[in-house]
């Protein structure tokens, strides 16, 4: 089966060149559409890398794209009270009637996002710990029974309304490719979407991470498996390749190099980004999230030219 084509909302790279209007944002998502993508996906940051809230953003996407699928790449849960979180998730799902997938993870261990945490009095050493109390809790208002819990956040009889869309609220899915990140995403996540690694490399990882779902008695053909990917097309590959390293640089304060050794990049002709593509889909990727490293427009025609290209 074709894996789906999502695409990422520039929310980051539009502050950073200081336009916060969401107008554009929107059009973007609404090009998306049209252009065939199946997906529309925003990031998440409050202070380390500041962009557009995601809850809120995708709540107006929703509103102007009536077809594709919604998904956060990647909120970090870990930041939010857990019974705010899942009422704000509740009611997206249902003004987008049932299409977000929620993308988690637990953030990286650099300065700058440690200092997020802080701002946000949250202990960063208890990132994870927190982050899985709170989606269980999450999924426990989900139901919309009576709610007793007790642990970090204290619920007596508690009753959330709306319920989400969807029965048990949208899909969770997380990354990470340490052994401990394929033991949860098997055991308690709906997917596994990890920022790398390389195609063949992913499809091992998919591999045990259905391993283990099936030793928990979950079905392992219910996991899905999705990368992200971050792609900056030109025939020229090494103005391809320039624009890419900018794009990294400036976006992370750090040597492209050290980004590209652990986030999955193509740099290149479309010919190439075909093949590229086409490995994930192989290994196994049902669902491909596309980060651009600028020109979006340009883009996003020319990808759906390469899927076109490839039957998707």
């Amino acid at each position: 089966m074709a894996p789906k084509l999502g695409y990422l909302l520039p929310t980051r790279e539009q502050i950073m060149e200081g336009k916060p209007d969401a107008a554009s944002l929107l059009g973007l998502a609404a090009r998306a559409e049209a252009e065939g993508f199946d997906s529309v996906w925003v990031g998440d940051s409050l202070l380390a890398r500041p962009r557009h809230e995601p809850l809120t953003l995708l709540a107006g996407v929703a509103g102007r794209v009536p077809r594709v699928e919604l998904g956060t790449a990647v909120l970090l849960p870990a930041l939010r009270n857990p019974v705010l979180l899942a009422h704000q998730v509740a009611t997206l799902d249902q003004v987008s009637e049932g299409r977000l997938i929620l993308g988690v993870g637990f953030a990286a261990d650099v300065a700058n996002i440690r200092a997020e945490f802080a701002a946000a009095g949250v202990p960063f050493e208890k990132r994870i710990g927190r982050m899985m109390e709170g989606l269980r809790l999450c999924r426990a208002l989900w139901t919309g029974q009576p709610v007793d819990w007790e642990g970090r956040w204290p619920v007596r009889q508690g009753v959330l309304a709306p319920t989400p869309y969807r029965a048990g609220g949208p899909p969770l899915w997380i990354g990470g490719n340490l052994p401990t990140s394929l033991e949860r995403a098997g055991k308690f996540f709906d997917g596994w979407f990890p920022i790398a690694p390389a195609a063949d490399a992913f499809g091992a990882g998919l591999v045990r991470v259905r391993e283990i779902a099936k030793a928990a008695g979950r079905d392992p053909a219910s996991i899905a498996g999705a990368m992200y990917l971050t792609i900056a097309m030109d025939e020229d590959a090494a103005k391809a390749k320039a624009r890419l390293d900018s794009f990294l640089e400036r976006y992370y304060l750090r040597a492209a190099a050290a980004i590209r050794a652990h986030q999955a990049c193509y740099a290149g002709p479309a010919s190439g980004v075909a093949a590229y593509l086409n490995g994930y889909a192989r290994a196994g990727a049902g669902h491909l999230v596309i980060r651009f490293a600028g020109a979006h427009e340009t883009h996003l025609t020319a990808l759906a030219k390469v899927r076109a290209s490839l039957g998707w």
